[in-house]
C-alpha cells in the first residue's frame, strides 16, 4: 500500500494492518521519520512537502517492486505526508514485513534510502528569519550508493 496524504498516519493501525492475518511473516520492521527543529538551520519551525500527483506514486511503487525482487517481501506500507507540519510531527512511515528479520531491516532501509534521494518529494523548511528548500545531503547519496554496489 502506497499512500500520500495531508493527514497525520496511526503507525499501529498501519501494523496491524500489515500483519494481522499473515501467518508466513517472522518479522516486520518499520520506520517512522519525525519532524525536526533544526537541519540546515539550527532552529526550523516548520516544514512543507510537495509533490507531484502521479509521478511520485510510481515512483514509490517502483521501489518496492525493486525491493521485491532483492528479498522476500511479503508486504510493505509507504505512507507520506504532504503539506505543512511542524516539529514533532511525523512525516513518513515504512513497514515491511518477511519471513525473516535480516530481509525486513535491509528491505525497509532500501526503501527509505531511495525516498530520501530519488523520490519526487519538494521540501522546504520555515524558520523565524525565512524559508529556504532543502538540498540533497551527501550522507544520504551514500547511503544510496551501497545498495547500488550491492
Amino acid at each position: 500500500m502506497i499512500r500520500i496524504q495531508h493527514e497525520p498516519f496511526d503507525i499501529g493501525a498501519l501494523y496491524k494492518g500489515l500483519s494481522e492475518g499473515s501467518h508466513n511473516t517472522g518479522a516486520v520492521v518499520s520506520f517512522v521519520g519525525r519532524v525536526r527543529d533544526f537541519n540546515e538551520s539550527p532552529e526550523v519551525t516548520a516544514l512543507s512537502l510537495e509533490h507531484y500527483p502521479g509521478m511520485t506514486e510510481r515512483a514509490l511503487e517502483n521501489v518496492v517492486e525493486r525491493a521485491q525482487g532483492r528479498w522476500e517481501i511479503n508486504d510493505a506500507i509507504i505512507v507520506h505526508r504532504i503539506g505543512y507540519m511542524t516539529p514533532g510531527d511525523d512525516i513518513v512511515a515504512v513497514l515491511v514485513s518477511t519471513a525473516h528479520r535480516h530481509a525486513a531491516f535491509e528491505a525497509c532501509a532500501f526503501i527509505m534510502d531511495f525516498l530520501k534521494t530519488s523520490a519526487p518529494f519538494w521540501k522546504k523548511e520555515h524558520t523565524q528569519s525565512g524559508a529556504y528548500w532543502v538540498s540533497e545531503r551527501e550522507s544520504d547519496l551514500a547511503s544510496l550508493k551501497r545498495w547500488e554496489q550491492q
